[in-house]
């Protein structure tokens, strides 16, 4: 039988100095039935004449305006054909067996939906990188969390994590999915327009009875940070807004009520944290992220599937707090933590 086709698809806004760093490893990619696709978001700094330029053999598609994350991938897979999808940040440097170890894993079990490569830091390889690490998890007032980095606790890579595994949320620095899953589960989520998209969107697969896993043999090193950094306000807003949003659209209705106050009981107290430390302008980002969320709800409701499955359930969820581990128990790596399903 032919290898599975499968195209990597890089989402570019602006981002003309990145594709030149890191398009020619992407493009001595091995991997037998391979197309490269350069999806733009109506950048003006040259992007697409330089990859057309250099790249010929680069597919180019255009969107007419800059979409985001979330709606710009959405749009631009629209005119993709390949059994496999692989959204990939161009901030992302990639050695040349980095697809095929990822495409045996999936191929192994019919409803493995997504996955993820370890993901190391470009700056320095002896790292993980924080956006991914060794897969993704959930903890069960929503926190996002990895193997390799809890909060802002980024592990060194010394072989703990070399087992593969299905985890709850696969990074989407550098995010493989079966296409078919892709287009039954309606893509991307545009009202997040960027972060958390992709947890999102592995939290529907996994209320689908589908599986979302990590591969180690396989490992891309992400710079991060390269569209909105750390210390932005307006990625704070994002992550606490979206954060709330996912949890409405995702828990069963008998969960999502209680759970989501807990959730902005404990924003609040970052809120207070923020304040105390004279960061006003994130105060401000989590005062109007739960503003914008509670603005939301009606919409929000509208895209609840009706196969929520119980959250505890899920393989990939910590069944207490990442916050009360972390910070008051002092755990501070993913091996410390216990009672994982």
């Amino acid at each position: 039988m032919s290898e599975p086709s499968v195209a990597v698809v890089i989402l570019n806004w602006n981002g003309k100095s990145l594709l030149e760093k890191f398009l020619p490893g992407v493009c001595r990619s091995v991997y037998p039935n391979l197309q490269i696709i350069l999806g733009d978001n109506a950048s003006t700094d040259g992007s697409v004449a330089y990859v057309h330029e250099k790249y010929p053999s680069i597919r180019i598609i255009e969107n007419e305006r800059n979409y985001g994350f979330a709606e710009g991938y959405n749009q631009i897979l629209k005119h993709v054909t390949a059994d496999y999808l692989v959204l990939l940040n161009s901030d992302v440097e990639v050695p040349e067996n980095w697809i095929e170890p990822v495409i045996k894993a999936m191929e192994s079990d019919l409803i493995i939906a997504a996955a993820q490569p370890k993901i190391k830091w470009q700056k320095d390889k002896t790292q993980f990188e924080y956006a991914g690490a060794a897969g993704g998890f959930l903890d069960m007032n929503g926190f996002p969390f990895c193997q390799g980095r809890i909060f802002d606790q980024i592990e060194p890579d010394l072989g703990q994590y070399e087992k593969e595994r299905e985890i709850f949320w696969a990074s989407g620095a550098a995010f493989f999915v079966k296409s078919h899953y892709w287009k039954l589960s309606g893509g991307l989520d545009p009202d997040l327009f960027a972060h958390m998209e992709e947890i999102d969107l592995c939290w529907r697969l996994k209320n689908m009875g589908l599986k979302v896993i990590y591969c180690p043999q396989a490992e891309v090193y992400h710079v991060g940070g390269a569209t909105l950094d750390a210390k932005n306000p307006y990625k704070a807003y994002l992550n606490f807004r979206n954060n709330l949003m996912i949890m409405q659209k995702n828990l069963p209705l008998a969960e999502a009520p209680f759970a989501i106050f807990i959730r902005m009981s404990l924003d609040f107290i970052a809120w207070l944290q923020f304040a105390a430390k004279g960061e006003f302008r994130f105060s401000i980002a989590v005062s109007k992220a739960h503003f914008e969320f509670l603005k939301q709800l009606r919409r929000t409701a509208s895209k609840r599937t009706g196969r929520q499955l119980p959250f505890s359930g899920h393989t990939g969820v910590y069944p207490g707090s990442i916050v009360w581990a972390f910070f008051i128990q002092g755990l501070k790596k993913f091996t410390a933590l216990k009672s994982f399903r």
